[in-house]
């Protein structure tokens, strides 16, 4: 307080003295009328003047800092000073007043440097809405900065205190420590047992030792460990920094286990579920299982990392191999009758725009439910669907299913009904989302490689993505039901007219079990004359799906055209000219976009070289390798196809 009265004394003399000696010198001449020398006096007045403001305002700038240190105490300074964090005081309009030693030492070192680091958290701090503490980077060091506002005295402005922390070995060590978490993998042979039911034991000997030297080879330069738990199941624990690397190089494991031939001609294919960024081992397990659980529903061949924000998937390449046994198809037939014997009635519901596979399968479903003597209603937006003229056809029937609107259905639900979700197993393009939510009993019968949007609360959840319809799993299941006789022929003529849809004509997709479905459904009665009519097109439709093929373009092996009319039956043309694309020589997948009611969408074909299920599933969709979809809301023809093109080309680099 001294030092200041001192400054002000000082200051006042001076300004005392110049005024005392200029004013008098000016004013004796103006009164002897000697102008000229009046204003010789003025320049010396104004240097002056000019002199004592800019000694009162370096005076100003200068006095927080004397006047805080001035206020502290002899105790307090060296402590400040002393501090081994460093600490800086700031002004509100950026200007620093204070700072201890150890600021100076380490953040000063480069003052231009420093001085952008401060006014960066003065910036942070100002415009918080709750100032907390922020890491920052400076200097190849880590800084845990403390801001906290407060003021020195009444009559100075609010000033900002930053206290940095030195956290870089404590935020290293927090990267290792995470990076040394152990993760769990469960690798599983796709179809181990089908593959070799009929190999000799020196085969399967051979075999299981190229497996374990292809999974040696994955474990090698990992300090994890790998053990053989049965016959197809190997259990991994590796360090997540290792996985990050296994990530990284995309399961090239997929690849080297493709290699591995039996008989000389069926490729091993492994499936493998990875449980990454849990907090225990437990729960890394349990997310491994789902991620299993995950792949194996999308066909197999492929790697599926389960972590907190959801799926992640790599490879997914390879068909379905198809399993030959029907042990399970016989237990979830008999635990899906029982669940309908269970129920007061029973809906039977595809996806949106249902097809013929969506629909065939619920009539034929419907036929042996209405033979349990239970009240069954298929649940369908008419307006919106694509197999309209199934549904009449089978209004025509002489025991013909009940249609009707998701509205009605929601009057009828009640707490002990049962949906049966075929077709999809996708929440989100249910027919009906409020019925699915508002029926206790759920159960799913779907072909579709598995989507992270999945039925999680389903009382049974039969997926068989190596199938080639619904309908056919759906064939497989009525014959294990127990029923007075067979259901009536227009139902099976519905079931059969799914099996072909999704086969392209049994071209596509078909296995052994798609041909004895066919053959049943044949035996008691389906009429593949009546079937073929239900794939009859007008000559107006006809015409338009010639214009669409004509104007395709080809990209990397891929068909491209577009729709650019909209009207009910476009979604339909577009899946047929998507098909038809795929018969012109060196086009492996076609992809046909078409306008709907919020932007633009998109049918994806494939003759099985490329997996457009990937494709798709980057634009928000999905389906099957060799069939799939999505929307695009809210864009232009010319945007929807940009993106395709951009997510075709990735596809081309990854390969």
């Amino acid at each position: 307080m001294k030092n200041k009265w001192k400054r002000i004394l000082l200051l006042t003399t001076g300004v005392l003295m110049l005024l005392s000696i200029a004013v008098p010198l000016m004013a004796i001449s103006f009164l002897y009328d000697n102008c000229h020398v009046a204003l010789l006096f003025l320049p010396a007045l104004l240097f002056n003047a000019l002199f004592i403001v800019q000694l009162f305002f370096m005076f100003r700038r200068r006095y927080p800092i004397n006047r805080i240190r001035a206020d502290m105490s002899s105790a307090e300074t060296p402590i400040l000073e002393q501090l081994m964090v460093p600490v800086v005081l700031v002004q509100e309009n950026g200007n620093v007043f204070w700072y201890n030693t150890a600021f100076a030492n380490q953040i000063l070192q480069e003052p231009g440097k420093g001085k952008q680091l401060v006014q960066r958290l003065l910036h942070l701090h100002t415009y918080a809405s709750q100032p907390q503490d922020q890491i920052v980077e400076f200097q190849n060091r880590s800084y845990q900065v403390h801001s906290i506002s407060c003021t020195a005295q009444k009559d100075t402005s609010p000033m900002h205190a930053f206290q940095f922390t030195d956290v870089t070995e404590l935020l290293q060590w927090k990267r290792d420590f995470a990076s040394a978490k152990p993760c769990v993998l469960l690798l599983v042979i796709d179809s181990y047992d089908d593959i070799l039911q009929y190999a000799k034991e020196s085969e399967k000997a051979q075999v299981s030792a190229e497996v374990e030297k292809v999974l040696e080879q994955f474990m090698a330069g990992t300090n994890g460990v790998i053990r053989k738990i049965e016959n197809d199941m190997f259990y991994a624990v590796m360090e997540t920094r290792h996985l990050r690397v296994i990530m990284q190089e995309k399961f090239k494991v997929l690849d080297e286990a493709r290699k591995i031939l039996v008989n000389g001609r069926i490729h091993i294919t492994f499936s493998i579920g990875v449980g990454f960024g849990a907090d225990s081992l437990e729960e890394s397990e349990k997310f491994a299982h789902q991620s299993l659980d995950m792949a194996l529903g999308r066909g197999g061949d492929q790697a599926a990392v389960k972590t907190e924000n959801g799926f992640c998937f790599f490879g997914g390449t390879s068909k379905g191999v198809e399993k030959k046994s029907k042990t399970k198809i016989r237990s979830v037939a008999t635990a899906l009758q029982e669940l309908i014997e269970n129920a007061d009635q029973v809906f039977l519901m595809g996806h949106r725009f249902g097809d013929l596979d969506a629909i065939g399968s619920a009539c034929g479903l419907a036929g042996a439910i209405d033979m349990m003597k239970k009240p069954v209603s298929i649940v369908v937006n008419q307006k919106n669907c694509l197999a309209g003229q199934l549904i009449r056809r089978m209004k025509d029937a002489e025991r013909p299913p009940e249609f009707i609107e998701p509205e009605e259905a929601m009057e009828r639900v009640s707490s002990n009904s049962l949906l049966i979700v075929v077709d999809t197993h996708n929440k989100d393009i249910l027919e009906s989302v409020e019925l699915y939510k508002a029926c206790r009993y759920v159960a799913v019968i779907d072909h579709h490689r598995k989507n992270v949007n999945f039925i999680e609360n389903a009382v049974l959840f039969h997926h068989e993505p190596y199938a080639s319809s619904a309908s056919e799993m759906v064939t497989e299941i009525i014959q294990y039901f127990h029923l007075n006789g067979e259901i009536p022929a227009a139902n099976a003529d519905a079931l059969l007219a799914g099996i072909t849809l999704d086969t392209k004509n049994f071209v596509m997709r078909t296995g052994v079990r798609t041909f004895e479905a066919a053959a049943y459904l044949r035996k008691i009665g389906a009429d593949t004359i009546q079937v073929k009519s239900l794939f009859s097109s007008t000559i107006s439709m006809y015409q338009i799906r010639s214009q669409i093929v004509a104007h395709a373009e080809i990209y990397h092996k891929s068909a491209i055209s577009a729709v650019k009319m909209q009207d009910a039956d476009t979604r339909v043309i577009a899946a047929q000219a998507a098909d038809e694309l795929l018969s012109i020589q060196g086009v492996e997948a076609s992809f046909v976009l078409f306008p709907d009611q919020s932007g633009f969408s998109i049918s994806a074909r494939s003759l099985g070289a490329m997996n457009v299920q990937l494709v798709m599933e980057e634009l928000g969709g999905g389906g099957h390798q060799t069939m799939a979809a999505t929307q695009l809301a809210g864009v232009t023809l010319q945007e929807a196809k940009e993106r395709l093109l951009q997510v075709l080309e990735a596809y081309e680099e990854k390969k």
